[in-house]
């Protein structure tokens, strides 16, 4: 929402995620999604985001809709991934003249499973991206999203965020180096939620308010 001499406006915003091996574009306006692209089948991010990202121009122009910003995940994630992304989205802003956005990907991770479960007012978000080994990239948040742990590489063990299981909240763990830490963790406080990869669709709410 854009406020102007107090009157609220809601942004059209064109959202690009590649941190991952998923890649997607999704526009949104008035904070709703318009349109989507996405790929999942790898790391194809140079072939197809150009692609992606003209599509979603061509539906904004036919809708008569006027672009207001880019927002891009800018990580943690794959480096060679999140080049691509940042320099198609300030491509765009340069020939659009529009701000550029940089969403964390670690708290796209929990808005996906925030908006998509029922979750308690105390629950906690652990995002992570997987890197080598037992390695991966982490934070946790509350559901303000607030920094309760800082982002971080950490090294996965039993005794992971055992201080933060033992308080009594429950602790939903999502991204794709979720699969690893589910090996390890055991604790009736830990939730699970696998299947959860970075996405376009879930940068609205962050792009949004940014």
């Amino acid at each position: 929402t854009i406020t102007h001499d107090n009157i609220e406006i809601m942004a059209t915003i064109l959202n690009i995620e590649t941190s991952t091996d998923v890649c997607s574009v999704c526009l949104s306006s008035d904070g709703e999604m318009k349109f989507h692209d996405a790929d999942y089948k790898g790391r194809n991010h140079a072939a197809v985001l150009g692609g992606f990202v003209k599509n979603a121009l061509d539906y904004a122009k036919m809708c008569e809709m006027t672009i207001d910003a880019v927002a891009v995940s800018i990580g943690p994630g794959s480096y060679t991934g999140l080049r691509i992304g940042l320099s198609e989205a300030k491509g765009v802003c340069c020939g659009l003249d529009v701000p550029l956005i940089g969403v964390n990907t670690l708290k796209l991770l929990s808005v996906a499973v925030m908006f998509s479960k029922d979750i308690g007012p105390e629950d906690l978000f652990v995002p992570m991206i997987d890197a080598r080994r037992m390695e991966v990239f982490t934070a946790v948040y509350d559901l303000a999203l607030n920094e309760v742990l800082p982002n971080q590489a950490l090294v996965l063990d039993e005794s992971s965020f055992a201080d933060l299981l033992s308080s009594g909240r429950k602790l939903h763990f999502m991204g794709n180096g979720a699969d690893k830490a589910s090996e390890v963790i055991r604790h009736e406080n830990a939730e699970f939620v696998l299947g959860i990869r970075p996405n376009a669709s879930d940068m609205i709410a962050l792009s949004e308010k940014a």
